[in-house]
């Protein structure tokens, strides 16, 4: 009920009447409903979650302080009536995830004004609650425990899809809902790939395997990178891999409330320019996770918001090769009013198998 009132303090603030939710992601913020169909209408003095059928029940027990109302025709349809019998004058959409058809819809169907709006409520997702930063933890720590399972895994002449499917069943296994993202494995020469996505390549003895990878965990993800050899890679990959795991801990040792995205990103960014590597790092130092993989705050040379104690970011510095090979390091941080706390624990030294 909380969060609903959260909005409806920005609403205010933006004159804005009433809501219309329909992102998927924002509408289990709003509502902790978990299902497939839905949508909510909030107003400044009520709060209404419309779906059919299959949903209703389910919704009463999810959504907490809205009424349920049972769509039999057309979802809009029942926005319609909604509208209508609270003289709405206006609704907000969110024109991120409305098309242009609905949209032209909409218009029709409503009789109000159609009042389009980004990034209110994910603004709102980007400092998480405790309960929030719990159920990432444990999202987290099952990422973690796929990892100490996997070195037990790799060995010369499984492939790197044998290699993701077995990181993927096993965080299934911990409990994950499912993964994150198409987990990335890249080994030998492909791991000069950012998101070189597990391919039928065979994993040989010399070669640096990356590994990016996490999984959902009651509605939440974790986001972790760890990269290992088979075998001795050489020096020059060692001394990559080194540089990578130097800038990462240099971004954990400063990153903390009232910094901006782009000062985090240019710690690690500066210190490959110091070293003569600033062209192998060719992305963002990283990305707010939450609800979905990539949300704000953004740690990057465009992002210019000061990070906040509650933002969960990534800190995934890489160098890339082609011809050679590359290395990437992440791990999950919670801005904490001091500074941070690392949320993936897994070992990041070098670990040659």
């Amino acid at each position: 009920m909380h969060r609903i009132e959260k909005l409806r303090t920005e609403m205010r603030q933006k004159n804005i009447p009433a809501f219309l939710v329909t992102s998927p992601y924002n509408l289990r913020y709003v509502t902790g409903f978990t299902g497939t169909t839905g949508l909510a209408v909030i107003t400044l003095d009520k709060a209404y979650f419309v779906t059919d059928f299959r949903y209703t029940e389910q919704a009463s027990s999810q959504c907490e302080g809205y009424e349920i109302v049972q769509n039999k025709g057309p979802i809009y349809d029942e926005v319609a009536d909604i509208i209508d019998q609270d003289h709405l004058e206006g609704i907000a959409f969110e024109e991120d995830h409305v098309s242009f058809a609905t949209y032209t819809r909409l218009d029709e169907m409503f009789g109000c004004e159609l009042i389009p709006v980004a990034g209110i409520i994910e603004t709102l997702r980007e400092v998480k609650e405790e309960v929030e930063i719990s159920t990432i933890k444990q999202a987290c720590a099952i990422a973690d425990e796929a990892f100490q399972h996997i070195l037990t895994f790799i060995k010369p002449g499984v492939t790197e899809i044998e290699v993701a499917n077995e990181l993927d069943f096993y965080m299934r296994s911990k409990g994950a809902s499912g993964v994150s993202f198409e987990t990335i494995v890249a080994s030998g020469l492909r791991s000069a790939m950012p998101h070189g996505v597990a391919s039928e390549k065979v994993i040989e003895r010399g070669d640096l395997i990356t590994m990016d990878f996490g999984c959902y965990y009651k509605g939440y993800v974790s986001d972790m990178t760890r990269t290992v050899a088979l075998g001795d890679p050489g020096e020059k990959l060692k001394e990559i891999y080194q540089l990578v795991l130097d800038a990462q801990l240099k971004v954990i040792d400063v990153a903390k409330p009232g910094m901006t995205g782009v000062e985090l990103d240019a710690v690690a960014r500066d210190y490959f320019a110091s070293k003569g590597h600033a062209e192998a790092f060719g992305h963002s130092l990283g990305h707010g996770i939450g609800l979905e993989i990539h949300e704000g705050p953004n740690v990057s040379r465009l992002a210019e918001k000061k990070f906040v104690p509650g933002n969960v970011i990534t800190d995934e510095p890489g160098l890339y090769y082609s011809g050679l090979g590359g290395v990437r390091i992440e791990d999950d941080l919670l801005i904490t009013e001091t500074g941070n706390v690392v949320l993936t624990h897994s070992p990041k030294e070098l670990i040659i198998l």
